[in-house]
């Protein structure tokens, strides 16, 4: 077993991520919601079982929504060394990726509806090479994912001169 990174050298992300979590999360169980409620009164209309399918998979969905987005947010983390920028998330597939920056091609930061709600954004590296050529960071601030974009765009020129 690998010990766990030591955590003065790696941040967690924007606590309102979590909420950028639950609502995708929330919305990714809506179709699933909305299926057994048609499928329960398609197939079990009259039975005394009729409406248990929706109302077990809706609790389900609820309390997944409410469980498991604190506990990604707390397993998402990063560290920024002086040549690379490390990405560590999850727990039972746990994913320690390592961006050295003269690897990194462009650079971009992206705020979609729920980012721009939460104030959060994603900061998208590209590298070289066709094999995990993009690295995400979600759930930073914005003002956040800016200046590691800086630093990162500062360390490629330099590479250039």
């Amino acid at each position: 077993m690998t010990a766990e990174p030591e955590s003065e050298h790696f941040q967690h992300v924007e606590r309102g991520y979590v909420q950028v979590i639950r609502v995708r999360t929330l919305l990714g169980w809506l179709p699933l919601v909305i299926g057994a409620t048609v499928l329960d009164r398609a197939l079990l209309d009259g039975w005394a079982i009729q409406g248990a399918l929706p109302v077990a998979i809706g609790l389900f969905a609820l309390i997944s929504t409410a469980a498991a987005p604190p506990r990604i947010w707390q397993r998402l983390r990063y560290g920024l060394h002086p040549t690379l920028l490390q990405v560590l998330r999850g727990w039972l597939f746990h994913t320690d990726t390592i961006v050295p920056f003269v690897r990194v091609q462009h650079i971009d930061v992206t705020r979609g509806p729920w980012d721009k709600l939460f104030g959060t954004a994603t900061l998208v590296v590209h590298t070289a090479g066709t094999h995990n050529s993009i690295v995400t960071l979600p759930g930073l601030s914005p003002e956040r994912a800016g200046e590691i974009r800086e630093l990162i765009r500062g360390h490629i020129r330099s590479d250039l001169e």
